[in-house]
């Protein structure tokens, strides 16, 4: 049985009217959670030394006092905050952690619905809606915590998960592979960006490439880390390579992401004792949305039995 872990707290990370990370897309991922067996959790609230393994005191403290007592605040071109932001951020930081150590101790599968996002956080940096890279936090907290010392980290949202790449650039104990639409924001994600021990996997797709693409790029990735024997797997769920998606150009369908997350949880079975972490990033088509969680879920939920 899967563990879900959310809170109604990320509804109060409120955007501006017509901003497409919205309230409502938590909204669409409870409905694709509708019918599945799971187990659900509230999310704890995070504890900031968690998320000193990734961020410093001086931006945790300056994201607080950023957040407005009504209405916005802009902390970049695209990222806002709401008087419930920060305690929404926290939420995620303590559902990815408290999924962490589930997983860990207890072997199975978890999944943190939770918003805002995070693989776009860099280390001083909120931007791409990210406030706090939640993903990244929870790979430390496995290794730093849990004592492992193999955690993969892949993302396949469309957007490059520049922010997580950031927070683990010199940690030799964790392989992150990101997936991604080349060119589109943020930039970042060439092949050529491959950690300080090399532990980076970039794999950039360009626009309208399908399922197909999707496979052939993922699947010796895959089996390169079959040989690298991961003992925890972690997932930023991005679903917006949806060809339905607004904000991207790819052209996924939801049995592809339902292909992907079955092998990746296929390498788990094989590896670390199922044991898979994921965590949802974006997705703003709103019924792609709901199909993809409910294809992902399933995928996650069917392995773990």
């Amino acid at each position: 049985m899967v563990l879900i872990l959310t809170h109604q707290d990320c509804l109060s990370h409120v955007t501006p009217p017509g901003h497409p990370e919205q309230v409502a897309r938590l909204e669409a991922v409870e409905r694709g959670l509708l019918g599945h067996a799971t187990d659900r959790r509230e999310a704890p609230l995070g504890d900031v030394a968690d998320i000193l393994r990734c961020h410093p005191q001086p931006y945790v403290d300056r994201i607080r006092a950023a957040v407005p007592k009504q209405g916005w605040a802009q902390v970049d071109g695209d990222t806002f905050l709401s008087p419930g932001s920060f305690t929404a951020a926290l939420r995620g930081v303590g559902g990815i952690c408290a999924a962490v150590d589930h997983v860990v101790n207890k072997d199975g599968r978890a999944f943190v619905a939770a918003r805002p996002p995070g693989h776009h956080a860099e280390r001083e940096t909120a931007m791409g809606f990210c406030l706090f890279g939640t993903v990244a936090i929870g790979a430390m907290r496995a290794l730093d915590v849990h004592g492992l010392t193999r955690v993969a980290v892949l993302d396949f949202d469309v957007h490059h998960g520049n922010g997580t790449q950031d927070l683990l650039w010199q940690e030799p104990r964790v392989r992150f592979v990101s997936s991604h639409q080349m060119p589109l924001y943020p930039g970042s994600g060439q092949v050529q960006e491959r950690g300080a021990h090399g532990q980076i996997t970039n794999l950039p797709l360009r626009e309208g490439s399908d399922g197909a693409a999707m496979w052939a790029a993922w699947q010796p990735v895959l089996e390169d880390l079959r040989q690298w024997k991961p003992e925890l797997i972690l997932i930023s769920a991005g679903f917006d390579a949806h060809h339905d998606d607004p904000l991207a150009g790819l052209n996924w369908r939801t049995e592809d992401f339902a292909r992907l997350t079955r092998a990746i949880c296929d390498l788990a079975d094989e590896c670390c004792a199922g044991r898979v972490v994921s965590s949802l990033e974006g997705g703003y088509d709103l019924e792609a949305l709901t199909d993809c969680v409910a294809a992902h879920v399933t995928e996650l939920g069917r392995q773990a039995a």
